[in-house]
């Protein structure tokens, strides 16, 4: 049975976006939701919900033209062909996951109609109305809040591309973003470590070990030179022991201009496979997710992949907490079901907000892919 309740406001929401740039970030306190996400069944209903309403956002966007877009998002320029190949490419994958996430209705279930085509998830979304005495209200202002700030963070993106490049689209079959996965299969990554002996790296590689948890660690060649130089190769190796350590780069500089860029690259690939061998896998994460569009041949040369992602905990800025990046994690890890979750151990959010995220997501059969099996 779909619950039908009240979609406030977002025409007026949408006319008031002005920022050229996200000035915060989409976040949802999980508390709103009206249940424990402890079992499968609970997972998938929270799923189905914030799909709809992810849904039904991006259906209320479209047909904005690009003065529209411009306004909207604050920019000088938006190019309206990729935004309209990442909307495709998102009704596809919420037609997708909104299938999976039925799998476990039963005739009491709520939003659960059954739905064909992208044609049957737009009418579900059409028809999602939330009534102010419905336990899910409370969700659905803040859920309503979060989608519209979230899509417009990934139409800013679309809309730069591929004049600045970004996570937002591939460019070619050597590079991968988790869309590949398995359905509620997501991979935990870490960029622009290490950190000084003791600190943040030391502390969250020893907490996933005692979780018996993995991830994969980007790190830049300049930190990790300076950590041996400190310290010595056996440490580092001790340092990752049974996780993932691939190259993020030499600098954290983007390598979609930078001259040195390739050397950036080769000098970090050979510092890791020099030193950490075992614990090497011949990933490539770019800075900001911005490199060149014809580098292909260049990183099958080096015999590696562009590492990308689809869920961004934004744990680096000022205006994201700790728990709030572990609820805007889990929040997409509902609606996009799987996929590469990116946090950053140079700060300290990703120890305050994975706890958060085990405990939240205990007993809903979520995937947490090893490390080594993402190649």
């Amino acid at each position: 049975m779909l619950i039908r309740t009240l979609f406030l406001g977002l025409g007026l929401l949408v006319g008031s976006v002005q920022a050229a740039g996200p000035a915060t970030f989409a976040t949802l306190d999980r508390g709103t939701w009206p249940e424990a996400l402890h079992s499968q069944a609970a997972f998938d209903s929270a799923s189905r919900a914030e799909i709809l309403m992810f849904a039904q956002a991006l259906q209320a966007s479209e047909g904005l033209d690009e003065t529209a877009w411009k306004s909207r998002l604050g920019l000088k320029s938006a190019n309206l062909q990729s935004i309209a190949q990442v909307r495709e490419r998102f009704w596809q994958r919420l037609l997708e996951n909104y299938r999976f996430a039925r799998q476990s209705c039963t005739p009491a279930s709520d939003f659960c109609a059954p739905v064909e085509d992208v044609a049957g998830l737009r009418e579900q979304a059409r028809q999602l109305v939330i009534a102010p005495d419905s336990r899910y209200f409370a969700w659905a202002e803040a859920s309503q809040r979060f989608h519209l700030g979230y899509l417009n963070e990934q139409m800013r993106l679309a809309a730069l591309f591929p004049r600045i490049s970004s996570e937002i689209a591939l460019f070619s079959s050597r590079e991968r973003n988790g869309d590949e996965l398995a359905d509620m299969q997501f991979l935990l990554t870490f960029d622009d470590g290490p950190t000084a002996p003791g600190g943040n790296s030391d502390k969250l590689a020893t907490w996933l070990r005692q979780q018996g948890l993995n991830g994969t660690f980007y790190v830049l060649g300049s930190n990790l030179q300076q950590r041996l130089q400190k310290t010595s190769a056996a440490s580092l190796n001790q340092l990752y022991a049974g996780q993932c350590v691939a190259s993020h780069g030499w600098e954290h500089k983007s390598h979609a201009g930078w001259a040195d860029w390739q050397g950036s690259v080769s000098r970090t690939r050979e510092l890791l496979q020099r030193e950490l061998p075992d614990l090497y896998v011949p990933l490539f994460r770019p800075p900001y997710g911005q490199r060149q569009a014809d580098s292909q041949a260049f990183f099958a040369g080096q015999g590696l992949q562009v590492a990308l992602w689809q869920i961004d905990s934004q744990d680096w800025s000022s205006k994201v907490g700790a728990e709030a990046a572990g609820q805007r994690v889990l929040t997409l890890m509902l609606l996009w079901r799987r996929g590469v979750v990116l946090f950053h151990d140079i700060h300290n959010k990703a120890a305050g907000a994975l706890p958060w995220l085990l405990q939240a997501s205990s007993g809903a059969g979520v995937n947490w892919l090893d490390c080594r099996d993402y190649r």
